[in-house]
């Protein structure tokens, strides 16, 4: 079974890197909210599920002429151990920068980096230690938007965090 959600995680990466003309382009004032589904590096869960929000706030004339935004994420994911149950909580912030393509595209490609905090609670285990602590963690990301309508876009993105990949879908606010 983990080898059809990576399969269908990388189909519906392919599938977004498939461009056809509409003016849904990420630019200044952008913002969006949306939900994700996370596959890998999860501990022994097989799956996270999450929430995203972001708002691109400036253009970078020197750097592209990309956009610069910042990204709020929370997840969550749990699994059981043979003494006790492991539940995580990561939330964090990345700056983004979204590439500057052709406002007809249907395609935003982003980096991101950032900070996150995860909270680590365990139950039904002999002591308070069961092997795991809260902590920050840092953020890496590779990630992009297929837009379906001007409001409505997949999402992905590979790298650390919650998860190695998340998939989900956005819905624009402005």
């Amino acid at each position: 079974m983990h080898r059809k959600s990576i399969a269908l995680a990388i189909t519906a990466l392919a599938l977004m890197s498939v461009t056809r003309p509409l003016s849904a382009q990420v630019k200044k004032g952008y913002s969006d909210i949306g939900f994700v589904v996370g596959l890998g590096n999860i501990g022994d869960a097989g799956l996270s599920f999450g929430g995203r929000y972001e708002n691109v706030f400036k253009r970078l004339p020197d750097l592209g002429n990309g956009f610069l935004g910042i990204g709020i994420s929370a997840d969550v994911y749990s699994f059981s151990r043979s003494r006790g149950n492991v539940r995580y909580i990561p939330v964090g912030a990345t700056m983004n920068y979204h590439f500057n393509l052709d406002p007809s595209n249907k395609l935003d490609l982003f980096l991101g980096a950032g900070l996150g905090f995860q909270s680590i609670s365990c139950s039904n285990f002999d002591t308070r230690d069961c092997g795991y602590n809260s902590g920050l963690y840092v953020i890496g990301r590779a990630g992009g938007r297929y837009f379906l309508k001007p409001n409505l876009a997949l999402y992905g993105d590979l790298g650390a965090g919650a998860a190695t990949i998340n998939l989900g879908l956005t819905f624009k606010l402005k």
